[in-house]
């Protein structure tokens, strides 16, 4: 009981410190929409920089490349090459974003429909899809926080009622501090995700091999199979990687808080030295992969959601608790801090796109503002209710997430490089998109190998060229 005690102290000691630090950087700033939902737009690069890794390197980072390095191998490596291809994707596109953000005024990601396709519904629908497609991927973090409890209390605590007061507590921070907020709290996550990161891919390989190289000798005679993918057709062979990479890549920067974090930014440059300087913590993705396939040698045996939690178990047999203490919380904010800006996008997208732009509701700069933060708390609730009724592998949800908001891509990138693409192209390859995705997904449906998501983008895209050259183009607006 000790153990779980000093343990879970450094996980509460290191969590309520995060949330003062935040709450004392913030205690001058008045809160309008625009500083409530995208930080005043007046972050700069460092800034923005630990605010979209922030964002970016959730529990996920921790336990599900590391579960899926242990469970599966070699396909694991597509979360290495998927951040690479989404930061050039970043690169062209985010500016742009930041600019039409900046000359209109735009506070969430469906008001990029109504400022260049001018179509009410349009937006609507996108804002309803956003604000349902950010439930998956909160619930995915509540699943991380769980894991990580429950090996900080070795096992003799709740740890589903420690994740729900933990999760409540960080529902009320961003209930009062915003997007800035999330943005100084990542400060400190960062740096221990580093840290933690920089131990489990580094230490545990030595300790027990004598040196990453080691290990991977070790892996190749004791697992050979786990370090080449299937054949092309195979399930999860080459043919599903490649299609992954590009689905995840392309919707990389697709989610509405990704949108918000473009127009948080000072200007334009600032988002291409981010997307120059954030692959750096793709090379730190690696020290994953370490400590997934030391894992694998040193505890073998684990299936189903427990591949999620290999390194931990390592850490719990073989380390201090305090060690094991400050590895977790890490992990905590990992799934605490992107919850924020998460819940703050979907929130934001309720209160701007449809209480406002639909129904008229809470239009001054006061009352949007307590309408954005009770929403912050309803859909804190709904993630909650939805997570205790859904348990699968955190990969899997990632997975799913991306099969639908990646459907937004087509959206964005012709209606900024193709000046020919109508409203009726982009909205019936975004509803035909959406609607075979969710249809493939649910029914595990991949033909060929391929990713089901990338299938429904592919329908996506060309309904939308299609139909664009078939319907008439007004002047675009942007």
């Amino acid at each position: 009981m000790v153990n779980a005690v000093s343990s879970l102290g450094i996980v509460f000691t290191v969590v309520v410190g995060t949330i003062l630090f935040a709450l004392f950087s913030l205690r001058r700033i008045a809160m309008s929409p625009q500083e409530y939902i995208v930080g005043g737009r007046g972050f700069g690069a460092v800034f923005l920089w630990v605010l979209l890794a922030g964002e970016i390197y959730t529990s996920f980072t921790f336990l599900g490349a590391a579960g899926w390095t242990y469970g599966f191998g070699a396909p694991a490596f597509y979360i290495m090459a998927y951040g690479t291809v989404g930061y050039i994707f970043g690169y062209f596109l985010l500016p742009r974003i930041w600019q039409i953000g900046k000359e209109r005024g735009l506070l969430t990601a469906p008001d990029f429909f109504s400022a260049r396709y001018g179509n009410k519904p349009l937006a609507t629908f996108a804002a309803l899809v956003y604000a349902v497609s950010i439930l998956p991927y909160v619930t995915l973090q509540l699943s991380g926080l769980q894991i990580f409890l429950t090996y900080a209390g070795y096992g003799r605590v709740d740890a589903q009622l420690g994740a729900i007061i933990s999760f409540v507590a960080i529902v009320l921070f961003v209930f009062a501090t915003g997007l800035r907020g999330t943005a100084w709290a990542s400060i400190i996550k960062d740096a221990l995700v580093i840290g933690a990161l920089l131990f489990v891919g580094l230490a545990i390989p030595i300790q027990f091999f004598g040196s990453p190289v080691t290990m991977f000798d070790q892996m190749m005679r004791a697992h050979p199979s786990a370090l080449v993918l299937g054949s092309a057709t195979a399930p999860k062979g080459t043919i599903w990687y490649v299609s992954t990479v590009l689905l995840t890549g392309i919707g990389f920067f697709m989610g509405p808080h990704s949108v918000a974090a473009a127009y948080s930014a000072k200007d334009a440059s600032v988002l291409r030295r981010n997307a120059m300087l954030l692959p750096v913590y793709q090379l730190i993705m690696l020290l994953v992969f370490f400590a997934g396939f030391s894992a694998l040698l040193i505890a073998p045996g684990l299936t189903g959601t427990a591949v999620d939690q290999s390194f931990l178990v390592v850490v719990q047999r073989f380390y201090p608790s305090w060690v094991l203490g400050f590895v977790c919380a890490a992990g905590a904010l990992c799934s605490l801090i992107p919850s924020t800006a998460l819940l703050l996008s979907a929130a934001s997208i309720l209160a701007k796109n449809i209480a406002g732009d639909l129904f008229s509701i809470a239009l001054s700069d006061r009352n949007r503002v307590i309408l954005t933060r009770t929403l912050v708390a309803a859909l804190g609730l709904g993630a909650l209710v939805l997570w205790i009724a859904l348990k699968t592998t955190l990969v899997s949800m990632l997975l799913l997430y991306y099969n639908g908001i990646t459907q937004f891509a087509p959206a964005f990138f012709l209606g900024f490089f193709w000046r020919r693409t109508t409203t009726a192209g982009v909205a019936t390859g975004l509803i035909a998109g959406i609607t075979l995705a969710v249809f493939l997904a649910s029914r595990s449906i991949a033909p060929f190998g391929i990713n089901p998501g990338f299938i429904a983008l592919t329908l996506n895209v060309t309904l939308a060229i299609t139909i664009s050259l078939l319907t008439k183009t007004k002047e675009p607006a942007i």
